[in-house]
């Protein structure tokens, strides 16, 4: 395949709330339009459904998040089953943000939320230095495996909790709209552009994947990716496409 010139994209996510994103200087430095759509969203699970997992919320002394989403979720469904989630609850986010998001619910205080860099991995000596209890692990129905793995290898106590689903969009407004690339940053994202467009055909379509789970996802749907990130060159997304931009806009 020829590679064309590239003057749209569509990026598999909500529309950035900053002004900052790195999307809006991609866009204005190489001149290009790019448009954002959500392929996948979450939905909650009822009391009734979460019932049938036998779980009883004032049975862990902590609880892990991975997500603001499993924030939500969890205090919703405490909510919903007319829990009161003692003031001693120790709360571990993976990052500082999802920790300070935990204001929404609770007082924040140093000494019950504790929060890592980003890795799963950076949880570990805080969970065993200040968890308290059995824990908690509230997640989607999609979960990572390096989550359960590692937690079962340091040998803790957990317990999963699927209080959400992550369900494909409906994308029919986009039927007959093209872009000239794709951006995907999750297995879940390339199976709504499957479930959505079953006759989707590739063509000049470049394929950008984040993560290596994206890239074997899209390739087992028959995808040619186009554009890897992260990569030593280019360790954020935007500037693995627009590397490949400027190679491709230069002919």
């Amino acid at each position: 395949m020829e590679d064309l010139k590239v003057k749209t994209i569509l990026v598999s996510q909500p529309k950035p709330e900053n002004e900052k994103s790195p999307y809006f200087d991609l866009a204005g430095k190489n001149k290009l339009d790019i448009d954002f759509q959500s392929f996948i969203h979450v939905e909650g699970l009822d009391a009734t459904e979460f019932r049938l997992q036998k779980i009883n919320l004032l049975d862990f002394g902590s609880v892990i998040f991975t997500s603001r989403n499993a924030v939500d979720h969890y205090f919703r469904m405490a909510e919903e089953m007319r829990v009161q989630v003692p003031d001693s609850m120790k709360y571990f986010c993976t990052s500082e943000s999802t920790a300070y998001y935990l204001q929404k619910y609770v007082v924040f205080r140093k000494r019950k939320i504790f929060h890592g860099k980003l890795r799963f991995a950076d949880l570990i000596p805080l969970l065993k230095k200040y968890g308290e209890g059995k824990y908690l692990l509230p997640t989607s129905d999609v979960l990572k495996e390096i989550i359960p793995n590692t937690l079962e290898k340091n040998k803790f106590d957990y317990q999963r909790a699927i209080l959400y689903r992550t369900v494909c969009s409906d994308l029919s407004s986009l039927a007959d709209v093209f872009y000239d690339i794709l951006v995907f940053f999750s297995p879940s994202g390339i199976k709504s552009l499957v479930q959505n467009f079953p006759e989707f055909e590739q063509n000049n379509t470049r394929i950008a994947c984040f993560g290596p789970t994206t890239v074997k996802a899209a390739e087992e749907a028959g995808l040619r990716v186009d554009i890897l990130a992260p990569s030593k060159m280019a360790p954020s997304m935007t500037m693995a496409i627009e590397q490949y931009v400027k190679t491709v806009n230069k002919k």
